[in-house]
């Protein structure tokens, strides 16, 4: 093994492919670093001493609430489909993980459709009753109704940790507890419930990334968040240096959920003797109580997937004929391309990187992947305003040194390249984790037996890794599809004039007030969500057998 390495010890080609990929993905986030050493620009003034407070209390307040709903809703389900018998457990199992595949912004227009004057509740009770309501049902377009809508996308997060962390629990220690006197609630509460604390609040934590990375929910409900403020001030405004003043603010909050989430944590490992690690049992209860354990999971899930759903492909049953035509078809097929280069790039530099990080394993390298992992916990706007800055700058440079020809435009900024620039810098992690545990799985020795044949590293890359980890790169490049499908203020922010994917169409739609016909959009991007979700329970399942 020191034989091997000793020639890759200090420097290598793989090193300096990772250093190019760390300096392309760290551009962003660099610019918006020494950005902020700049004077502010002319509507900051206006934005600190009459909205900034506000954009900081709405931001505040929508974390705190999701985060615990996510709790009660993701904690609640988690621990009675791990230890309970009841009535459909098997299926709420996965069942409760499909909300992940439902966009926020989607989840609320389908929403106000439901509970709108012509939507399917008040049209029943008129048409059955002769009961009208005037306006909506119930006005959600507020905070409160934000909250609501963001918690039951994003608690499948908390659900999908938790249990993954109450399924290895030792059955042991919770057998203990009994003996000693201590009731079902009582174990939940003492023994059950710290020892998942830390999945509990990594799980929470994931889900105030994706609160502060949304911008269609806010905006549609007109709730002023520091997203919001980042596209006023940029579109509205047009002042760069103010957006990337609020998404300085916007990244404070990033890096306080992290430090707290990882303060929490610390040290703290909590596992069983070894043999006593037995799995904890499933609990069997009274008739009674298996049937309200039914009804809780049976409500949550109408809740937070099955009505918006049904409502959605009826909306599609009554709009199909108008909207599907060759310029949809166009519009998916834009959608999957960008979403699948998108996919095969960040793969691509994922290999690069942890090749790198095999054949040069100084912590410093670590320190590259780490670096270059760091998108996905930034919400897209901020991404955005740091992607369009130096590609804006690139273009006047090149603008510049060509005037005298008048064949300058605009070369990066505004075009293709950097959307999927930006896609790369805020999925990396996306597709990295998958890869890194194909190759944590096959290990260094088939490797290192290669290179001591004499096999150079790119034919062994090539020959016997690759083929070895496949699976793993089609997952990374599904998950990274599927994420960049659904993604709305990162593009809507890039993307080039005039030009629409599946979920800048359906948010469009919805907020021209077209809610029935942005219903085909919103379809295929959530069943194309679906699918990771299977193969995601899948190996959860593998793991509890």
């Amino acid at each position: 093994m020191d034989i091997i390495r000793k020639k890759y010890y200090w420097w290598n080609k793989w090193t300096g492919y990772a250093l190019i990929i760390l300096l392309f993905v760290a551009t962003p986030l660099v610019t918006i670093l020494f950005k902020l050493f700049a004077s502010p620009g002319g509507s900051w003034s206006h934005i600190a001493n009459n909205l900034l407070y506000g954009y900081f209390q709405n931001t505040l307040l929508l974390l705190l609430g999701v985060a615990a709903l996510t709790f009660l809703l993701g904690v609640s389900t988690a621990w009675l489909v791990s230890n309970y018998e009841f009535p459909g457990r098997r299926y709420f199992e996965w069942l409760l993980i499909l909300p992940l595949g439902f966009p926020g912004y989607i989840m609320a227009y389908t929403y106000v459709g439901i509970l709108d004057y012509t939507g399917p509740i008040q049209t029943f009770f008129r048409n059955t009753f002769d009961i009208s309501f005037k306006g909506s049902l119930i006005d959600i377009m507020n905070l409160p109704g934000a909250i609501f809508i963001l918690s039951i996308t994003l608690f499948p997060y908390v659900f999908l940790i938790s249990r993954s962390s109450f399924l290895q629990q030792s059955k042991t220690m919770q057998e203990a507890s009994f003996l000693l006197g201590a009731n079902r609630t009582k174990t939940f509460f003492k023994i059950a419930l710290p020892m998942a604390r830390p999945a509990i609040v990594a799980g929470i934590a994931l889900a105030s990334m994706e609160v502060l990375n949304d911008y269609g929910t806010v905006k549609y409900f007109g709730v002023n968040t520091f997203t919001t403020g980042i596209f006023r001030a940029w579109f509205s405004m047009g002042d760069a240096t103010t957006a990337i003043y609020l998404a300085a603010i916007l990244m404070i909050f990033v890096f306080v959920i992290l430090y707290l989430e990882s303060l929490q944590r610390g040290n703290r490992q909590y596992s069983s003797v070894n043999g006593l690690n037995k799995p904890t049992a499933r609990i069997e209860v009274s008739m009674q109580k298996k049937l309200l354990y039914s009804a809780v999971c049976t409500i949550i899930f109408l809740i937070s997937f099955l009505i918006p759903f049904l409502q959605l492909l009826k909306w599609v049953w009554l709009t199909h004929e108008k909207v599907v035509n060759q310029e949809f078809l166009t519009l998916i097929y834009r959608s999957f391309g960008l979403a699948a280069i998108a996919g095969v790039l960040i793969v691509i530099f994922s290999v690069i990187l942890l090749y790198a990080l095999r054949l040069s394993p100084f912590k410093w390298v670590k320190s590259i992947t780490k670096v270059a992992t760091l998108g996905y916990a930034i919400p897209g706007a901020v991404i955005a305003v740091g992607v369009m800055i130096p590609l804006l700058a690139f273009d006047k440079w090149v603008y510049d040194a060509l005037l005298s020809a008048r064949t300058a435009g605009l070369f990066l900024s505004g075009t293709l390249f950097a959307l999927i620039f930006a896609y790369i810098v805020r999925f990396m992690a996306v597709g990295y984790n998958p890869v890194e545990a194909g190759f944590q799985k096959i290990g260094i020795h088939v490797n290192e037996a290669s290179r001591l044949l004499g096999v150079r590293s790119t034919k062994t890359l090539w020959k016997i890794d690759l083929p070895l980890i496949k699976t793993t790169l089609f997952s990374g490049i599904l998950l990274v599809f599927v994420d960049v499908l659904k993604e709305l203020p990162l593009t809507l922010i890039l993307r080039p004039f005039n030009y629409q994917t599946l979920a800048t169409k359906a948010f469009d739609m919805a907020t021209n007030e077209m809610i029935a016909e942005s219903a085909n959009a919103a379809v295929i991007i959530i069943l194309t969500g679906i699918i990771p979700i299977i193969f995601l329970n899948q190996m959860i399942k593998k793991r509890e057998l």
